[in-house]
């Protein structure tokens, strides 16, 4: 199991605002400034897929990481290429692709953008999309797939990835933190997140958590991400500017399409558009564009919009046949 016994020193240069400092504060005289860490973490004990570091800054969280499962290399983000360029040659494009969509990006327009063209919340989804790769999450498996030899062994390396969420909008956080896991999970594999943020407990669900500043290890059971509340409100075709880059196919709506938008915490989300079309027994309804925007997949509410909408007009269908028949 890990251990780290770890002291930190630094010297001190003892200018005259350094003494003025420790006059004012009382601090002690000292010619370095130390702090030394002694932690254990059982992690052997059980298996495990994900590991949570949390804490305020300053406790130590990066430097126990560091000690604990090594210095993760930061990848080299071309500024001239996509982002799909800078995941490992050994991965085909469906690996790169299937791995992105997982943590919950699945905008191909934005795939053909360099890294430093993307968003603060695209890339943070790209960050740990290639820290999963790094780590052989890209296998594309589902549990029921995987062989002993895919599943995560004891001795592998998880993937670190610090300041988790630390640069996103907290729903953002939440939510792209359920997608995550459930990716991890899938893929049998080892993720540990550094983070000051105790919101993304719940959603990321993770097996064991470490807390630096109390210096308090303990193991979770699983209980699934908080559910999602949503609110879907018809909406004017106008709603579709903030959607239709992010759809894979074009940006053209029709001029006839009824539309809907799914709203998390009163963030637009998800959009959906149905149109009619006449057939021999009258007519039918099929929906014609469905977009949810980066921030908000990977937990399923584009589905979860998908199939009320199709709710909606399957009831008017079966309430206009029933006024017919009695008719």
């Amino acid at each position: 199991m890990p251990r780290v016994d770890c002291l930190r020193s630094v010297p001190i240069e003892r200018t005259p605002r350094v003494k003025l400092l420790e006059g004012l504060f009382d601090v002690p005289s000292a010619d370095r400034s130390e702090r030394r860490w002694r932690v254990t973490l059982p992690i052997e004990e059980r298996d495990w897929n994900i590991g949570l570091v949390v804490g305020p800054s300053g406790c130590g969280k990066t430097t126990l990481a560091r000690e604990c499962f090594g210095r993760q290399p930061e990848p080299d983000w071309p500024s001239d290429r996509a982002i799909v360029d800078a995941f490992p040659p050994s991965l085909g494009i469906k690996e790169i692709v299937a791995l992105l969509s997982s943590v919950g990006f699945s905008s191909p327009p934005a795939w053909l953008r360099p890294y430093h063209a993307l968003s603060t919340g695209e890339q943070f989804r790209v960050r740990i999309a290639r820290a999963l790769a790094a780590a052989g999450c890209s296998s594309g498996l589902t549990a029921s797939e995987r062989t002993d030899k895919d599943a995560a062994s004891p001795q592998e390396p998880p993937a670190v990835v610090d300041e988790f969420t630390s640069v996103v909008d907290r729903t953002v956080a939440r939510i792209g933190s359920a997608a995550i896991a459930r990716t991890v999970r899938a893929a049998g594999k080892k993720f540990v997140a550094v983070t000051c943020h105790y919101d993304v407990l719940e959603w990321l669900d993770p097996d064991w958590m470490y807390e630096p500043a109390v210096d308090q290890f303990s193991w979770r059971s699983l209980r699934g991400r908080p559910g999602i509340a949503l609110e879907i409100c018809r909406v004017h075709r106008s709603a579709w500017r903030l959607f239709k880059h992010h759809h894979y196919l074009s940006g053209d709506l029709n001029p006839s399409a009824q539309c809907y938008v799914a709203f998390v915490e009163g963030q637009p989300a998800a959009f959906a558009a149905v149109i009619s079309g006449p057939d021999s027994r009258g007519g039918h309804f099929r929906e014609h564009r469905v977009v949810c925007l980066p921030d908000f997949q990977g937990v399923g509410i584009g589905n979860a919009l998908s199939e009320f909408v199709a709710s909606l007009y399957a009831t008017e269908n079966a309430i206009s046949r029933a006024r017919r028949t009695r008719g």
